[in-house]
């Protein structure tokens, strides 16, 4: 069975936030009397297996009261490696690929976001340590292969089904978008792995040439003198779909801030300075400096880190923190460095949302409470209400679908009980009888939805349950309505 078939087969008032009441959210028709059988595909069809993940859905398992819930966690959390994963040896060194799902290729947002919900078990299990190191190790082959690529394929020879994309694709290359935190994805993986492991061994000259390239990268779209190398045109009938002019991009004004042509969700930047993409770089290159000074001792790339971080974070605070005049000082979308912004966000990860989940603000810090609550707000013009839920849309799925993804990072970074059950509770009305997350489901009607196969929005969902485990186990002791 190839990959892309198996699915085919198978009113409280808290913190200062509204929620509707459970019973607000309608259930879809015909699920009232549900019998839960496992989506998964048969052992012998999944394309990697680990004895923690399996240990780990059964010990989650037994504490979830609520059958449904518990279905669910049992079919995203390990869907990643149940259908996405192409590991092998080459040249002696553990390699892997990991597709998105529906699309054959690799991101590299997309694949560390998908095994990130594992690396808690990586320390107990060698195989899935090795699955990680071959994930390292596929990416800088990606990022040395052209580093303002987003998404490749295992043949690094394969021409793109892109061919009309301007400039074409290099061979290896699926599609050629700038994205900031496509390369963020990368070094925080990187150093997620040592920081857990202490293993330096992945620190060879490929990873460190990967990471220059990355700083390099990055501070060439500073755009400082004005000019990038970087353009994109594309034939196609969405206006999302490529920068303007020429694939340029809109004006902007340099001010320490990296210029991205797309977001997270493969969309067109309006204005090209995205906020969370750039918080995210100033992570990742605190993260480097980190490990060129404490493993690789190069002092003065490590000072050329941190410096560069303390630079973006500066630009941050002077032009992209603003006065709304309804939630005070947040954070906005995208900016231009001429004072233009733009007040939204995005489903996607990095977002405004996310930032808690990503570890640049703590949950409870007054800008990021501000922003959230701004965010999940009418004021937000991609926040959407429907009779099936309410939560956080994209551009990239149109004005009246939500992100399964985005209620999921709306519970993740919650720090209140009810809120988060109000999420579970959406989560659980809304997977259209199918036991697993989509891209986006139609706020009036959950069956309407896109993506059949979405690994990082199944295996987010995972880590979502996870988290509830560890932090508020009395919710999975609930039953939910439904």
């Amino acid at each position: 069975m190839k990959r892309r078939d198996f699915i085919s087969k198978n009113g409280l008032l808290l913190g200062g936030l509204s929620f509707a009441p459970i019973s607000a959210f309608s259930m879809p028709n015909g699920f009232s009397n549900k019998v839960f059988v496992s989506n998964r595909p048969a052992p012998d069809m999944r394309t990697f297996k680990s004895l923690e993940v399996e240990k780990t859905i059964k010990e989650v398992k037994e504490i979830i009261a609520d059958k449904e819930i518990a279905w669910l966690f049992e079919n995203c959390y390990p869907n990643t490696l149940d259908t996405t994963v192409d590991y092998e040896i080459i040249a002696g060194k553990p390699d892997t690929f990991i597709i998105t799902g529906d699309i054959d290729a690799m991101w590299l947002r997309d694949s560390t976001a998908q095994v990130w919900p594992y690396m808690p078990l990586i320390n107990k299990d060698d195989k899935l340590k090795k699955l990680i190191q071959g994930l390292i190790s596929r990416q800088v082959k990606c990022v040395l292969k052209d580093p303002y690529a987003n998404s490749f394929y295992k043949d690094l020879t394969k021409k793109s089904s892109w061919q009309s994309d301007t400039p074409t694709p290099i061979p290896g290359v699926h599609e050629r978008k700038w994205e900031i935190d496509s390369l963020c994805y990368v070094v925080r993986l990187s150093h997620e792995y040592y920081k857990l492991t202490g293993d330096t061994a992945l620190f060879d000259k490929d990873w460190d040439s990967a990471m220059r390239l990355i700083v390099e990268t990055f501070q060439m779209e500073q755009r400082k003198d004005g000019v990038s190398p970087y353009e994109f045109t594309r034939v196609t009938s969405s206006m999302t779909d490529a920068p303007l002019f020429n694939g340029t991009g809109r004006p902007s004004k340099p001010n320490g801030l990296i210029c991205s042509m797309f977001r997270p969700s493969d969309d067109a930047t309006i204005l090209p300075f995205l906020i969370p993409s750039n918080i995210f770089a100033v992570l990742s290159l605190r993260q480097l400096s980190t490990i060129y000074k404490e493993v690789l001792g190069a002092p003065v790339f490590a000072s050329e880190c941190e410096d560069f971080a303390t630079e973006i974070d500066t630009a941050i605070q002077k032009y992209a923190v603003s006065e709304h005049e309804d939630f005070g000082r947040i954070y906005a979308y995208e900016i231009d460095g001429f004072g233009n912004k733009i007040f939204m966000d995005d489903a996607n990860v990095p977002s405004l949302m996310s930032l808690a989940y990503l570890g640049a603000h703590a949950a409870s810090d007054p800008i990021y409470q501000r922003t959230r609550k701004y965010l999940l707000s009418s004021a937000n013009p991609y926040y959407l209400k429907g009779t099936a839920a309410e939560g956080q849309a994209s551009p990239h799925t149109g004005k009246e679908k939500i992100w399964p993804m985005g209620i999921i990072l709306r519970a993740m970074t919650s720090i209140d009980s009810q809120e988060i059950i109000q999420c579970l509770q959406m989560l659980k009305n809304t997977h259209g009888g199918t036991g697993f997350m989509h891209e986006a489901f139609h706020k009036d009607n959950p069956e309407d939805f896109n993506r059949t196969w979405f690994a990082w929005a199944n295996t987010l969902f995972g880590e979502l349950i996870i988290k509830i485990k560890n932090e508020f186990p009395e919710i999975l002791a609930m039953k939910f309505e439904g």
